[in-house]
């Protein structure tokens, strides 16, 4: 096979953003330029290696098997460039991705616990949901990430071989309201007193789930502030313009004015907080982190 080293990048690419347009903003690409980079790559290896989906690009078996050479060709060029440049990091580094909610719950005392244990390790931490930190954790730009589940907690995907998740901890889905609103000094809510609620939800995609809205409510959310960042989520409730939903675990780092909620009428909503890598030995930084992050949960 003839396959440069700009088509294993885009392979890369496209299996992390889950699309040819996104592949090619990230890559500073046209669009047309990704396509015949893919249409060359599935020629060279006389296989097709994407499959068109309604929701976007999936690499298939094939171009799975491709994605695992790459990321071995691409490492070790890159790790050639910083020898031949005098540029080879002193510390092992460990490119972290934390679902939405973590970085304020988890990763500031997983990040501390490391840096007296190991200092040797440096991380890089980028945020996502969960569908696509694992994109990214397939195609290779993460080595580390903490994901979420909901029972029954099926495998994140269907892709071979399976990741290694370790189970961090479980924690209760809760509703965050104004402390001075319409739910002041209440420590309960019935989910039928939430179908009219003004909601603060997180926009969402057709592969990703709706973020902020109680998963079991029996109607359609009116959804009044469509917001990714948490901190201006939760400032928005504390100024009684809506509620969300939260992690409980949340609560030692909610802002002034805000009240946590348990939801009565409807079953308990559990979510699962995971550690994910491919399969195989870790390295010993990836271990490292790993045990950081689950020792301070």
């Amino acid at each position: 096979m003839d396959i440069s080293s700009a088509g294993l990048r885009v392979l890369r690419q496209i299996a992390e953003s889950g699309s040819f347009t996104a592949a090619a903003a990230r890559l500073g690409y046209t669009q047309s330029a990704v396509s015949r980079q893919a249409a060359a790559l599935e020629r060279s290896a006389n296989a097709t290696l994407f499959e068109r989906r309604p929701d976007g690009v999936r690499l298939t078996s094939s171009g799975l098997t491709l994605l695992r050479h790459a990321h071995i060709v691409l490492a070790s060029l890159a790790a050639a460039e910083r020898e031949l440049t005098g540029t080879a990091p002193r510390a092992e580094l460990v490119r972290l991705g934390v679902f939405l909610s973590a970085g304020a719950a988890m990763l500031p005392a997983a990040l501390a616990h490391l840096t007296a244990a190991d200092p040797q390790i440096t991380v890089t931490t980028s945020e996502g949901t969960t569908p696509t930190l694992i994109r990214a954790l397939r195609a290779g730009s993460l080595d580390l990430a903490v994901l979420t589940s909901r029972p029954p907690h099926r495998p994140f995907d269907g892709d071979s071989p399976r990741l290694h998740t370790e189970t961090v901890t479980d924690t209760e889905l809760v509703v965050a309201a104004s402390s001075t609103g319409e739910f002041a000094g209440r420590t309960t809510v019935h989910v039928d007193e939430l179908v009219d609620a003004a909601w603060i939800a997180t926009p969402s995609s057709d592969s990703e789930p709706l973020l902020g809205v109680w998963p079991g409510l029996p109607g359609r959310p009116r959804i009044v502030h469509s917001v990714r960042d948490w901190l201006a989520k939760l400032q928005l409730v504390a100024g009684g313009f809506g509620v969300t939903t939260v992690p409980s675990r949340l609560s030692p780092v909610l802002p002034p004015g805000v009240n946590l909620l348990r939801v009565d009428g409807a079953p308990p909503e559990i979510r699962r907080v995971l550690v994910a890598r491919l399969s195989g030995h870790p390295t010993p930084a990836i271990a490292a982190v790993t045990r950081a992050i689950t020792s301070t949960a």
